[in-house]
């Protein structure tokens, strides 16, 4: 909040809370008006003045800096100060301050000091608790800005990981297709440009369409397609609606990319199963695949540790993810709630 706004909302409190007792004792007693305006209005002044010298000085300086006995000397210091400052004002508005509405009685100066005293207890036990309570919002309001700062980053960090893995792989199923002077070696750098576009300038929000994510999964399996020919068998499978749906970009392209480096894609028996289940609310990727005994890069699983770490940040407590990892056959299922 501007400071502006708060000077405003300060004083509209403080002429609303004299307003209010002024009116109640007005309706309640025989004072006079000139008797409230001294009492409230100059008290009310006084009694403020030391609620803010408490707020804005005091407690910066001494209680925040951890010089506890110097606070209590100062603060019963002002208050002490201010008892005489308030019976010096009573004084001058005797009529009105220190004689008794009833029998004309003039009060004395120690059950007045004593009163004055306590009021300004009262005025500087408000103001640290004030400030105390607004220290406590704002230390939290910044704690949390810097954990999204720190969220931020880090998911930054893990999808510049994804792009240099992802192209990597591709260039080297590029490369081999290049190698062998397959003809297809155009078309499957065509799909590496709309995999690559995709990925630079339509997956920079926190959320995409879900109907463009998958499109990007079906332009890398058709990429790998392209690479291993007719040696390549995926069941790919997609029910429910998916328009209207996001998710996060990027998600599940670790789990497919795994299972063709790792997988047996070559095999008409035990092709790479793809299915996904899409609801309104929820979104269910099981991928299956044979394990390919001789592949054993250890720089694959780099991905799914990646995602794991991904959906704890972006889905806390909206997904279910289990891995059966087999002799013979890797299966991953994720339940996901968009």
């Amino acid at each position: 909040m501007k400071k502006g706004w708060q000077v405003f909302w300060h004083t509209f409190f403080w002429v609303c809370m004299i307003a209010f007792f002024s009116l109640i004792v007005h309706n309640n007693t025989k004072i006079s008006t000139q008797g409230l305006v001294v009492i409230f209005g100059l008290y009310g002044i006084i009694n403020i003045g030391l609620f803010y010298l408490n707020f804005l000085l005091f407690i910066p300086l001494f209680l925040n800096r951890k010089k506890y006995l110097r606070y209590i000397l100062t603060v019963l210091g002002a208050m002490l100060l201010f008892g005489f400052i308030k019976y010096g004002v009573g004084l001058g508005f005797k009529e009105y301050v220190l004689t008794h509405e009833r029998g004309g009685k003039v009060i004395g100066f120690a059950s007045y000091y004593t009163s004055a005293f306590f009021t300004s207890l009262i005025f500087v036990f408000l103001s640290t608790v004030l400030k105390f309570t607004l220290d406590w919002f704002l230390n939290e309001r910044i704690q949390r800005d810097l954990e999204n700062q720190r969220l931020s980053a880090e998911l930054s960090f893990l999808r510049s990981q994804i792009n240099p893995h992802f192209l990597f792989n591709s260039l080297n199923s590029i490369y081999s297709l290049a190698y062998q002077r397959s003809e297809t070696t155009p078309e499957a750098i065509l799909k590496l440009s709309e995999i690559m576009r995709y990925m630079l300038y339509e997956c920079n929000d926190n959320k995409v369409d879900l109907g463009k994510e998958l499109t990007y999964l079906k332009n890398y399996i058709d990429l790998q397609m392209i690479r291993l020919g007719s040696r390549a068998f995926v069941d790919f499978e997609i029910n429910g609606t998916i328009s209207n749906q996001q998710i996060v970009p990027l998600l599940l392209i670790s789990f497919i990319e795994n299972a063709f480096k790792h997988g047996v894609a070559n095999n008409p028996d035990t092709p790479i199963r793809i299915r996904m289940d899409v609801n309104a609310e929820r979104l269910d990727f099981r991928i299956e695949n044979k394990k390919h005994n001789f592949n054993k890069d250890d720089a694959g699983g780099i991905g799914l540790h990646n995602v794991k770490r991904r959906l704890d940040i972006l889905y806390p407590g909206k997904y279910q993810m289990t891995i059966n990892n087999d002799t013979d056959t890797y299966t991953c299922k994720l339940s996901l709630y968009l």
